[in-house]
């Protein structure tokens, strides 16, 4: 996942970010002035006592919406703004206001997220080539914590699970080609690490227990497919009727958790 993938700096998105300089509030003219000459949007603003200028959301939004408009450096200036508030205490270390609300919210809907260093990534895009296993942690560990738009979690959901499927079978040695489905590649992950209920010794104490919890990795990573396919791939979608905001967030938690057991089995696996 490049770091430097572009912010899509939907109207939302920049309110949310321009509200944190409303009524004067927020970081300094100065701060704001070095975010916006250093990435290119520079106002010329200069400060004049005897003079009415632009207040400080009026020279963000200013600068934000000209970066939609010309977004080369777009990412740039969204850093070098989050940079001042993290800086003021406005973002990140546990800081909570209706801004930051604000703005988890525009991100979200815009398929980003703000995490609780007050830096924003987007979802759902794993690296196995360059990021490799701590990709697949970081994603598992953003999905329990994360309460972002509940359609946008199922979607990336699942495409943590079929990311995982395909970095077990790759560290087990087995090619992974095009044309193997999801369905396809969940069996083949969960029988090279011996989740597979008919697997398990039926001499085992507790077997049929084992047997049944094995079969609901298979029963979530399915229903989570499916849900994702009922509520199509992007952000924003509206969920199927009966699928609550909770009950979302307890579909991608799951979820979490069986790419947690599958990482943990090919550990084990691999020594």
């Amino acid at each position: 996942m490049s770091p430097r993938t572009p912010v899509p700096l939907t109207d939302d998105v920049i309110a949310a970010l321009a509200m944190f300089f409303h009524s004067g509030t927020g970081p300094s003219h100065t701060a704001i002035s070095r975010a916006l000459t250093g990435t290119g949007y520079g106002d010329d603003y200069t400060y004049n006592p005897n003079v009415v200028g632009p207040n400080k959301e009026q020279r963000v939004l200013q600068g934000l919406t000209l970066a939609k408009r010309q977004p080369a450096r777009a990412r740039d200036l969204v850093d070098a703004i989050l940079s001042t508030l993290r800086t003021a205490g406005l973002i990140g270390s546990g800081a909570t206001s209706p801004d930051v609300d604000r703005l988890t919210r525009a991100l979200a809907s815009a398929g980003w997220y703000l995490d609780g260093d007050g830096h924003v990534h987007p979802f759902g895009q794993i690296d196995l080539d360059t990021g490799g296993r701590a990709a697949l942690d970081e994603q598992v560990d953003r999905l329990r914590r994360s309460t972002a738009d509940p359609a946008l979690l199922i979607g990336t959901a699942k495409d943590l699970l079929e990311s995982v499927s395909k970095f077990v079978l790759e560290e087990l040695g087995m090619p992974v080609h095009d044309k193997m489905d999801y369905n396809q590649l969940w069996h083949l992950a969960r029988e090279r690490l011996g989740v597979l209920p008919q697997q398990v010794d039926t001499n085992l104490s507790g077997a049929d227990a084992i047997r049944a919890i094995h079969q609901s990795t298979w029963n979530i990573a399915d229903q989570v497919n499916k849900l994702r396919n009922l509520q199509g791939t992007g952000h924003g979608r509206t969920l199927p009727s009966g699928v609550s905001e909770d009950l979302a967030l307890l579909v991608v938690r799951e979820a979490a958790t069986v790419a947690d057991y599958m990482l943990a089995r090919l550990s084990r696996e691999k020594g």
